[in-house]
C-alpha cells in the first residue's frame, strides 16, 4: 500500500476495491479535513485557498497506479443527494 508522507495522523482506515480484472486491491484511505487542517497548522502563511488547490493538485491530483491512497472529503447524505440530483444521477435501489 502507497502512504501520504508527513500525513499517518490523517489516516483513517484501508478500503478493498476491485478492479475490473478481478484483482483485489487494498489502499490507504485519508480524511481531507485532517490533511486540511495539518496543512493549515503547519504553515501558518497559507490561506484556506491555497491549502485546498494544495490538496487538489499535488495529492487528489497525483495518481501513481491502483494503490494510490483515497482521500475522503466527509460530506451529509443530504449534500451527496442534492450533488446526484444536480448530475441527473439514478438513486441506487
Amino acid at each position: 500500500m502507497l502512504k501520504l508522507d508527513g500525513y499517518d495522523t490523517c489516516l483513517i482506515g484501508v478500503a478493498t476495491v476491485w478492479h475490473p480484472d478481478g484483482t483485489r486491491v487494498d489502499r490507504l484511505v485519508y480524511d481531507g479535513e485532517r490533511i486540511l487542517e495539518q496543512l493549515l497548522e503547519e504553515d501558518g502563511d497559507l490561506s484556506h485557498d491555497d491549502a485546498m488547490e494544495h490538496i487538489s493538485f499535488n495529492i487528489e491530483g497525483g495518481y501513481v497506479g491502483p494503490m494510490t491512497p483515497i482521500i475522503v472529503w466527509p460530506e451529509e447524505m443530504e449534500s451527496v443527494d442534492s450533488r446526484a440530483d444536480a448530475e441527473g444521477e439514478p438513486e441506487a435501489e
